[in-house]
């Protein structure tokens, strides 16, 4: 195979800090490459400058793409097609040319040209409209490209079916899954005729059986477009089972390259081990759920049944999970019971002192005296990206504290959030933009605690955490539930950290509660469901 990126001694420092440190290595035409490291490791960075889409300043090194590129219309293709006839005109010959991106900026004709060619799958962020449908989202994307002919609705339907959604194409972008919206966008991304994916943690904020189904596509599009992938995830598995090479980061610098299930092992040595220990003992019921329902009206679809005659209750000091496929109706249920949204029938209450408050009645003595005991981490949260991290910790969500103390309370919960104190300390006046996605989701968690919440729901707390980060944050959830007598309501796909974390579990599928009980148990059903729907 031909090489087709190269990369040479490339460093980045932001703000006096290195991200990358002398990183050099080769991908070849057609490989499927896999990052692997901790969060913070530099892995989105990395993948950003492969993009080209962004410009830095303390930049040095080279980022080559040998290409090739027609001289008659100036299309840019694949470098084992050079010397041949170009598949755009059918009338120019393919000439060889290396082009570093590095050297020159976004706004060069050149690296605008081979940026198109490149597409990007980014983590938690799904680039669709949400209030069209799904057809109309690709024939968005396919006129973007300058597709405005007769041909471009066949086109949009092959994409579609390409991607296995051609049987939702009526259907709003906005109440798809997750795993659907991310197959809608890679159908988007495949519009460009891409010769290189990056796939940065396509899949880390779904459901196992949903992952799957997104990563065989992926992988079958990849062989079908001949295209080079490359791939970072926060699930081992996927990148031993997805690419064969893989690169090792650590503190921004290349540890190893080579065989990708022998790396997967390397970097699980450093995993953690530590069994955590589990309450026996809980306090009285703190949340009861009586026959809550919820449904809502689509046009193309009718009635759906997001909830349907759902009841149980969870118990003051618990570590309560709440897992499903997507759609299950997870996430819904977690906003009912914080208030975001109201049941269509039945009853959440909530237990302050020795009072029950009832969620669906508003004001300041019945709702809202619950709500300001309560914090939610949502899986699409958000942070003030032009204030610093001690502003995103204080200010920013009401806490009018003295500088000293704000600091102090800070990084007391950046630790249970699962950063070293040396780190915490350390960020507090960056940005949000100079963190990684993995660190900005435990800022997230940190701003949640801060609030010292009685009730805490986390939808997806680990969706961008490598397993040693997991691991970490595992332990200060059940270190704050044991010294803090907080109850958490965990929702999530993330088995091994379920098992691991949670006193009980529900278990929910297409708006119905299935079973509740022991995580172990539960995992069992988990498994037979995932297995009865492929």
């Amino acid at each position: 195979m031909s090489i087709f990126i190269e990369v040479k001694n490339l460093s980045l420092t932001i703000n006096n800090e290195k991200i990358l440190k002398n990183i050099s290595f080769n991908v070849e035409e057609g490989e499927v490459i896999g990052i692997l490291g901790k969060s913070g490791s530099g892995k989105t960075i990395l993948m950003n400058i492969l993009k080209g889409s962004e410009s830095y300043d303390n930049i040095s090194g080279s980022v080559l793409y040998h290409i090739s590129m027609c001289n008659n219309c100036n299309y840019i293709d694949l470098p084992s097609k050079i010397n041949g006839c170009c598949a755009s005109c059918n009338k120019g010959r393919m000439k060889e040319i290396t082009y570093d991106f590095i050297k020159n900026n976004i706004y060069d004709k050149m690296k605008r040209e081979i940026s198109k060619r490149i597409s990007i799958m980014i983590q938690r962020t799904f680039a669709l409209y949400g209030d069209e449908n799904v057809l109309t989202n690709i024939m968005n994307a396919l006129h973007e490209v300058g597709i405005n002919d007769k041909s471009s609705l066949n086109r949009a339907i092959e994409i579609l079916e390409e991607v296995n959604m051609s049987h939702k194409l009526l259907h709003i972008a906005r109440d798809l899954s997750g795993g659907e919206k991310q197959r809608v966008v890679l159908a988007r991304q495949l519009i460009k005729k891409p010769f290189l994916l990056l796939a940065d943690e396509p899949t880390g904020t779904l459901d196992p059986m949903n992952a799957n189904i997104v990563h065989k596509v992926i992988m079958d599009c990849v062989k079908k477009y001949n295209m080079t992938l490359i791939l970072t995830s926060h699930w081992p598995n996927v990148i031993s089972t997805l690419s064969n090479k893989s690169i090792l980061l650590e503190n921004g610098e290349i540890i190893k390259i080579g065989n990708s299930k022998e790396l997967v092992n390397h970097f699980l040595s450093d995993y953690p081990q530590e069994k955590n220990n589990k309450l026996s003992k809980f306090g009285s019921p703190i949340i009861k759920i009586n026959n809550l329902s919820k449904r809502y009206i689509s046009v193309d679809r009718g009635v759906i049944k997001a909830l349907d005659s759902v009841s149980f209750n969870i118990l003051e000091n618990e570590i309560f999970g709440i897992v499903g496929v997507s759609g299950s109706g997870k996430t819904t249920l977690s906003k009912i019971i914080i208030g975001l949204i109201p049941q269509t029938s039945g009853e959440v209450l909530v237990r302050i002192g020795d009072e029950w408050i009832d969620m669906k009645i508003p004001g300041i003595i019945n709702k809202g005296r619950a709500t300001k005991y309560m914090g939610l981490l949502h899986q699409e949260y958000s942070l003030y990206p032009y204030t610093s991290i001690i502003g995103n910790l204080t200010e920013s969500i009401g806490l009018d504290l003295p500088y000293e103390l704000g600091v102090r309370k800070a990084i007391k919960t950046l630790s249970i959030a699962g950063f070293n104190n040396e780190k915490a300390e350390a960020i507090l006046e960056k940005n949000t933009s100079e963190l990684s996605e993995g660190e900005r989701h435990r800022v997230a968690m940190a701003q949640v605690l801060m609030k010292e919440p009685k009730i805490v729901i986390m939808d997806e707390p680990t969706g961008t955490m490598d397993p040693i980060t997991r691991t970490v944050v595992t332990k200060s959830i059940i270190n704050a539930r044991n010294n803090l007598n907080e109850t958490f309501v965990i929702v999530s796909h993330d088995i091994d950290f379920v098992q691991e974390i949670c006193d009980r579990v529900a278990f929910m599928n297409n708006g119905k509660l299935i079973s509740i009980g022991d995580p172990k148990e539960i995992l069992k059903n988990i498994e037979f469901s995932e297995k009865d729907n492929m």
